[in-house]
């Protein structure tokens, strides 16, 4: 077991002893495209956690970067990419260039300036120490440490919905005790 610090100081077990972890990989503070993607998972929040998942979301971006953004779920900064490397998450070149991406990059760049101008969000820093072409990562961690399932984005917006991370959660084989 290992404990990772949130953006607030609070300390966040995974595995978590008790429920199944969602641990997510995402780009940085202020991506257009991470920030579109979360929404569904603030939305749903509620259901998420009575499904028994505790969702827990890394950034590679300073702890100062993250703390303005207000989520229900626990923040990691990580500006080292340690936990990147040890989890195999990769960068791409091609991260923003994949037909996948098009409509939901429009949809995020269009919500996010729309926001930034009402002056509800801050736009990203225009330098990120460690690039805008990080492609994100999934994984559903169990109570006793096993990877349930994983999931290695392809491009930018290659991740599991709600719908998805549910169903994969529903689908696991019950604990033998």
């Amino acid at each position: 077991m290992r404990e990772l610090t949130t953006v607030d100081g609070t300390a966040v077990p995974i595995p978590d002893p008790e429920r199944l972890v969602h641990l997510q990989f995402r780009r940085f503070a202020g991506c257009p495209i991470c920030n579109l993607h979360l929404r569904e998972f603030v939305r749903r929040h509620a259901e998420i956690e009575a499904a028994g998942i505790r969702e827990v979301v890394v950034f590679h971006s300073p702890a100062a970067e993250l703390a303005e953004y207000e989520l229900p779920f626990a923040v990691i900064p990580d500006p080292g990419k340690l936990l990147y490397a040890e989890f195999g998450v990769g960068v791409s070149p091609r991260a923003l260039l994949h037909p996948g991406v098009y409509l939901p990059l429009l949809r995020a760049v269009a919500r996010s300036t729309v926001a930034i101008l009402r002056r509800r969000e801050r736009g990203p820093a225009s330098r990120q120490a460690n690039g805008r072409l990080g492609l994100p990562a999934d994984f559903l961690i169990a109570p006793d440490g096993g990877t349930v399932a994983r999931k290695y984005g392809r491009h930018a917006y290659d991740q599991w919905s709600v719908d998805e991370l549910l169903r994969l959660a529903a689908d696991r084989p019950a604990a033998v005790g």
